[in-house]
């Protein structure tokens, strides 16, 4: 007997509404916050899909766009690059660096001051982006970047209140 709550004897199985869900690449929501330089869309949340433990969505980064120093506190971070160049800072003082290209996956540990930065001035940066969770933790850090941002500070689905 399993005691799982969809396998009741019930005449039809709750699998069909709330098992698997695909979001087509057309249904992502673009009404979510964003910071200038920076389109976000979120595609998996617990508003959407009812995700308890993740938040999964895209971003376009401008040409040049560049964060703010700041940390997610105790949330672990997974971007995806797609298409372009995304140079990462991180450290004490955002003195180490590195490049990722399409294919490639960047992990951001919890508490790890950093900046996204888009390494092309000329072309778009395109990622997906996954969080260990749905709730809104930015830390802004009062760090001065190597690379001084031109845009404002990091505003997306999981930052809502003017978060980094």
């Amino acid at each position: 007997m399993n005691d799982h709550p969809h396998d009741s004897d019930a005449a039809e199985p709750k699998w069909k509404h709330d098992g698997v869900r695909v979001i087509p690449a057309n249904q992502l929501d673009p009404n979510v916050p964003s910071t200038a330089g920076m389109d976000r869309k979120a595609a998996i949340n617990f508003a959407r899909v009812g995700a308890q433990k993740l938040w999964a969505g895209t971003v376009t980064i401008h040409p040049n766009a560049k964060t703010g120093a700041h940390h997610h506190g105790h949330l672990e971070s997974v971007i995806y690059v797609i298409k372009g160049r995304a140079r990462m800072r991180w450290g004490e003082h955002l003195e180490f660096t590195a490049e990722a290209g399409p294919g490639d996956f960047i992990y951001v540990p919890p508490y790890v001051p950093h900046q996204e930065i888009n390494a092309s001035p000329t072309e778009v940066l395109e990622c997906v982006l996954c969080r260990s969770d749905g709730q809104a933790v930015a830390i802004n850090l009062d760090i001065e970047p190597v690379e001084k941002p031109e845009q404002v500070l990091w505003v997306d689905p999981t930052h809502p209140h003017g978060g980094v």
